[in-house]
């Protein structure tokens, strides 16, 4: 299954950690999803990627190093989408951004799990159907539905 990695992810990955290599298992497990060319991007999450990086130099490393990386096309449906399971989540008490759920709906579209760092799409599972990407560190990884028929593994 290909998996659509979300800002959180991204941006564990990218975070320095001086010359040492980052021991994030999170940033590991992206490495792995890169390296076995399973992985997906949105202009949305780009943009988010790259808004606020005040270094000229650094923005254009972090835009070159990203280009390998096609984004997705995005249709007029997955706005639609987005903004009913925007609606859907409010009407349970569910709160999230715009990009949140456009990243629900392209997902859901293409039948891509999430990976994500943000505990938020954990709560959208609950009421959108779709799928959170998770791993074992020491094991290969797995896909675990979240929702009504499923329990969170802990960390």
């Amino acid at each position: 299954m290909r998996v659509l990695v979300d800002t959180s992810v991204w941006s564990l990955a990218l975070r320095r950690s001086g010359h040492v290599p980052n021991p994030n298992p999170d940033a590991e497990e992206l490495k792995r999803l890169i390296a076995s060319h399973l992985i997906e991007i949105i202009g949305p999450i780009r943009q988010e990627l790259l808004s606020g990086i005040r270094d000229q130099a650094q923005f254009d490393l972090l835009e070159s190093r990203l280009a390998c990386f096609p984004d997705l096309p995005l249709l007029a449906e997955d706005y639609v989408t987005a903004a009913t399971m925007f609606n859907l989540c409010r009407a349970k008490g569910i709160q999230g951004s715009n990009t949140d759920f456009l990243i629900c709906a392209v997902a859901v579209r293409h039948d891509f799990a999430i990976f994500t760092a943000d505990d938020d799409f954990r709560l959208f599972a609950k009421c959108l159907p779709i799928v959170v990407y998770e791993f074992k560190t020491l094991a290969e990884p797995h896909l675990v539905p979240y929702g009504s028929q499923a329990r969170r593994r802990k960390r």
